[in-house]
């Protein structure tokens, strides 16, 4: 059946446009097949991350693609080292996809080896050969109109490029890989929620992992709350080792999350957030959900969020005003060189976050300002900064320096969108 047929026009002609723009991004000429393992790159110059990859997905019966966006019976995993050029001849937060195979390491991402795991005790000698030592594992969860290949590499490169020491799994669910597939995709979260959660609790109870972040993108961070809303209401909580959770452009009805949020008990992981108030992939979301408001939209300064946020204790980065590649700012958190670094050096190890995490005078935190800014650069900063910066944590940490600045600072801050106690 067309899609015209199963969509309005008002929901219809948004969507080819946004088609119009991934295609002119140049998501159609990529090859496919960049799955089959070349073998060990020759050149040292190139840098490989290994990860374990978990899929709810159908098999491809061909080895080049691996895995279809059509839902599997069970959970498949793999063990795959992705290869990634040298830094100085790529772009940090880009993604070099091959534009012929077999792929040249030095100018593209290639997939060096792929290794079927077909146990539990596999996966957990995989973890402690290849990570040995390491304690804290990075459970990614990619979002909509996502193909198997396409969660992969952009894991690889989030984990490269944020220099995280972490262990990095990721979950790929049954995406069809079309922004026609709506509704297909969403109930293949809905189809995936016991394999997330089942995966994660196996995580969980190896003794050599001391923590967990999870970190969903999009329709993904629907599936992740998800999984962990299953968990607090199956065992009474979230289990601690799972400190973090990031949610990055997240396409969830915000009352919904606010049910979802409160069903966790009241011991939470501490959530952090990455909104964009000018991602369209999300307003066409809004629109397909009958104009509700999606999480990754709001914006944080303004009520009914901030106090609700504050109250939650829930870290938010503004990413509205930050300029990537991206033409329909969804994939911010990913290509942004600061961004990715902030989620290796701080988020994923569950540390406060200010501005100077991003480069003084280029992001303004909320919460430094009464740490040596007068009012009036503040307002400045505000206005003009790329990334702004909502940590109920730090501010509290401030407090004092806070009530100092009095009623006439609290007033000025709000005016540009800060929040202050």
């Amino acid at each position: 059946m067309a899609a015209s047929a199963l969509l309005p026009q008002s929901v219809l002609r948004p969507l080819l446009a946004l088609a119009v723009m991934i295609l002119l991004a140049g998501c159609a000429s990529r090859v496919v097949g960049v799955m089959k393992p070349v073998g060990q790159p020759a050149n040292p110059k190139v840098s490989e991350v290994q990860l374990l990859a978990a899929t709810t997905r159908a098999p491809s019966s061909d080895k080049a693609i691996l895995f279809t966006g059509e839902r599997g019976s069970g959970l498949m995993v793999d063990a795959v080292t992705v290869s990634i050029p040298p830094d100085k001849d790529r772009k940090i937060g880009e993604v070099e996809w091959p534009r012929q195979l077999p792929p040249d390491p030095l100018k593209s991402f290639t997939t060096v080896a792929v290794q079927p795991i077909l146990s539990e005790s596999q996966g957990h000698e995989w973890l402690h050969r290849t990570y040995p030592g390491k304690r804290r594992v990075l459970v990614f969860v990619h979002g909509f109109n996502t193909t198997y290949e396409e969660s992969v590499y952009r894991f690889a490169q989030i984990v490269h490029d944020s220099k995280a020491d972490v262990v990095p799994v990721i979950f790929t669910w049954p995406s069809r890989g079309s922004i026609f597939d709506y509704n297909y995709d969403k109930d293949s979260t809905n189809y995936s929620r016991d394999a997330l959660e089942d995966m994660l609790t196996r995580i969980v109870h190896d003794p050599g992992v001391g923590d967990v972040t999870v970190m969903a993108h999009s329709m993904g961070s629907w599936l992740a709350v998800e999984a962990l809303r299953q968990m607090a209401i199956r065992h009474g909580r979230v289990n601690p080792k799972i400190t973090n959770v990031i949610l990055a452009s997240p396409d969830i009805d915000v009352d919904v999350f606010g049910k979802q949020f409160a069903a966790l008990g009241p011991h939470k992981p501490h959530f952090t957030l990455f909104v964009s108030r000018d991602d369209r992939a999300l307003g066409l979301s809004k629109l397909i959900a009958g104009n509700v408001t999606r999480l990754g939209q709001i914006n944080p300064a303004q009520e009914p969020y901030r106090s609700r946020l504050e109250a939650a204790g829930i870290t938010v980065l503004d990413l509205t005003k930050l300029q990537t590649g991206d033409r329909i700012n969804h994939t911010k958190f990913a290509e942004s060189p600061e961004v990715v670094r902030l989620i290796g050096n701080r988020l994923i190890a569950g540390q406060t976050v200010t501005d100077s995490d991003v480069g003084v005078g280029d992001a303004l935190g909320a919460v430094a300002i009464g740490a040596g800014k007068t009012i009036g650069q503040a307002a400045g900063a505000a206005v003009s900064a790329p990334i702004l910066i909502f940590d109920p944590r730090t501010r509290r940490n401030y407090g004092d320096q806070w009530r100092q600045l009095g009623a006439n600072a609290t007033s000025t801050v709000e005016t540009v969108g800060v929040a202050a106690q």
